[in-house]
């Protein structure tokens, strides 16, 4: 589980470190309680199960993937490229999301020059990845840790939506 709150911001020491945070909240299902399991580290999977929490609504959408675990894909800093698209990444929001329609890039620790998001995708109003203005993501580094923001036209206007997000592995 990765929160709307900045303990899981993209520079927390928390994504690149095995250090389990709030062991209990593990425990509570899909509230807002923030936790960090050792699952993190040391469990392999072929999918990952990813959603968000705006209010009382959850949306899920899957990335199928092997790993020998989320530390491995995450906690290097390296690109690790994804393929579900932006349409699926918006069904993490809702008919809220928004996203500018160039650069669209996608996966674990995608970067533009001035804005991260350890596991989301990347959208600009100019055709290239540099100076994106709008995320879709978990662990972002530029107006919310986990949600969506766009400026500068994003396709369904200029937002700013906290949720509340879950990563979950199979």
């Amino acid at each position: 589980l990765f929160p709307s709150q900045s303990t899981f911001h993209y520079n927390s020491g928390y994504w690149s470190n095995k250090t389990e945070y709030n062991l209990r909240g593990g425990e509570t299902g899909f509230d807002a309680q923030e936790t960090k399991l050792p699952t993190y580290w040391n469990t392999s999977f072929s999918k990952i199960c990813l959603g968000m929490k705006i209010g009382q609504q959850i949306n899920f959408t899957v990335i199928n993937k092997q790993a020998n675990s989320l530390y491995s894909l995450i906690a290097d800093g390296q690109y690790r490229a994804t393929s579900l698209g932006r349409t699926k990444w918006k069904t993490l929001i809702g008919s809220e999301a928004s996203l500018q329609l160039n650069c669209n890039k996608e996966g674990f620790n995608t970067a533009g020059t001035y804005i991260r998001v350890r596991v989301g995708i990347l959208g600009n109003n100019e055709n290239d990845c540099i100076t994106c203005d709008s995320i879709i993501g978990f662990g972002g580094s530029w107006g919310v840790t986990t949600g969506n923001v766009a400026k500068s036209g994003g396709d369904n206007g200029d937002k700013l939506i906290k949720a509340m997000g879950y990563i979950l592995v199979q």
